[in-house]
Parts: structure tokens; sequence; C-alpha cells
């Protein structure tokens, strides 16, 4: 079976308190854009193969499609295994979930090709023990996300801007990142949501421009908050770094604006722009 596995960006990103277990509760909006890898899955009688178009990616139990399929096969007591070819587009290590919605996409998939039925709630907890932020993935809308990234409120938001996505050839530590933010500054005690809960339109956006780990992403690598200024001076409506990085995303009014901006990166590093209103699948 080939399916698409869509990358996301973070429309806001705030870092709480790190927490007994060692991560941090975040507070985001996870959405998706017009980029995504594509996964041949396919059953096996017992063995796990993952191979990839991208020769840097692992493609043994450090990949994230092969833990998916470990701990599905474990909960649900099966020996099946899965044979899995990954046509990577989305870059890795980038900010953009790609190796988290690859393993969603798997988990997604997997039960129907072995005949196995499985509940959404044991899907949803395989899928955290995979990562944070995969059970984001099992779903096809944006979300609001507390906790770990775990905690989930999903909401159907058009994006009335076009997202243009521009990725250094850098890869930023997000274990690095959370270390040098608990490092160099103090959590606030109390910081106003910003999401109420009840509405995520465009009418927000421009309070949800903002991502704690600028800061020091941008102090280590320049080049980085390079990116950002550019997309602002050329045209970009609001700027913003996507997860820990390395990847900046800029909103525009319209998808002409985008793609005149990517010319200006284009080809020194890699870009992507989602069409306004842009809803996965369709």
């Amino acid at each position: 079976m080939l399916v698409k596995a869509y990358a996301k960006i973070n429309l806001g990103l705030r870092v709480l308190k790190k927490r007994s277990d060692g991560f941090h509760d975040i507070e985001t909006i996870f959405h998706r854009i017009n980029l995504f890898d594509e996964l041949t899955i396919e059953p096996a009688e017992s063995s796990i193969s993952v191979s990839s178009n991208d020769k840097t990616l692992p493609v043994d139990e450090r990949n994230l499609c092969w833990k998916a399929v470990e701990l599905l096969r474990a909960e649900l007591g099966t020996s099946h295994g899965a044979s899995i070819h990954l046509q990577k587009a989305i870059p890795v290590g980038a900010g953009l979930g790609g190796g988290s919605s690859d393993a969603a996409a798997v988990l997604n998939t997997l039960p129907g090709l072995w005949s196995i039925p499985v509940d959404a709630s044991t899907l949803t907890g395989i899928a955290l023990a995979v990562g944070s932020d995969v059970p984001f993935f099992l779903h096809n809308k944006s979300a609001y996300a507390e906790g770990r990234g775990e905690r989930l409120n999903f909401v159907r938001l058009s994006l009335p801007y076009a997202v243009l996505v521009v990725t250094p050839h850098l890869r930023v530590s997000t274990a690095w990142a959370y270390g040098e933010l608990s490092k160099q500054r103090r959590i606030p005690a109390h910081r106003t949501p910003f999401y109420d809960g009840a509405t995520c339109t465009v009418g927000t956006v421009s309070s949800l421009m903002e991502n704690d780990f600028e800061s020091v992403v941008f102090a280590a690598y320049p080049e980085i908050a390079d990116i950002k200024r550019k997309l602002l001076e050329h045209g970009g409506v609001y700027a913003l770094l996507s997860g820990s990085g390395s990847s900046v995303f800029g909103l525009f009014h319209d998808e002409g604006s985008a793609h005149k901006a990517a010319d200006l990166f284009s080809p020194k590093y890699f870009v992507s722009v989602t069409p306004p209103h842009f809803i996965p699948g369709l």
C-alpha cells in the first residue's frame, strides 16, 4: 500500500516546565503543510525491513517506522512483520516531524494489512511510545497540543496564508535545544495560554508567532536567524522557527508571493510552498 505522510509546522511553541519523567511540558499548534514522504508498506511473514532513498537515514531499529512495527505487533500479540520503503521528501532533523509522520502512517496502515483490528486508544498509546508528537499524525486535522505534545485538541484550521518553508543544510539537536533553553532562562511561573480552547482562527495567528527555541537556536546558528529575517524582508507577513529547527517558515498573503520569495532561497536551501487553505489529501 502506498501512503502519504505529511510534514507539520508549529504555529507557536512554548516550552514550559520540565517534568519528573525528563520531558518538558509544551504548548503549541501543530499544522500540516503540503510536503510529504511516500511510504510503500507491505505485510511480511515475520521480518521487519526498512529501506529509503535517503542514504543518511538509519534503516534499522533506530528508525521510528521500525520501532512502530515492533511496538504494534507486541501490543497486538502477533508475529507478523512488514516491509517498508520510505521515499523521503521531508528533510530529516528539520523540525517538520517527518519521522513521526512516517511512523504514524505505519501504525494507521499495518493493522488493516494484517487483518487485525485495533481501537483508537490503543493505537494512540503505541504512537506515544514511539514519540511525543506521533499521536498527532494519526489524525488529519490541526491540533492544539499540551503536555509532551500528546494532549491534543483537534481543530479544522484553514490557514488563509501560503506557507513557505526554508530548510538549510543544518540539523539542530532537539535534546541540545532543550538543554540550552533550560540553562539560559527561568520558566515563568504562569503564562497566559495562546489558545482559548474554543477557537483557532487566523485572527489568532499574530499571537501564535512566538517560539521559545528561537533565542538559543538563532544565537548558535546565525544562518537560521538570517533566513527568518529575509522571509520578513521579502513579503512574509509572519515568520517563525518550526519546532527546534532548522526549518523556518513564512506566511504570505498569496501563493505567488511565496513562490517569488522561494526563488531567493533556492537552490541553496530546500524550499516548499503550501497554498492557502490547504487540507492534506485533498
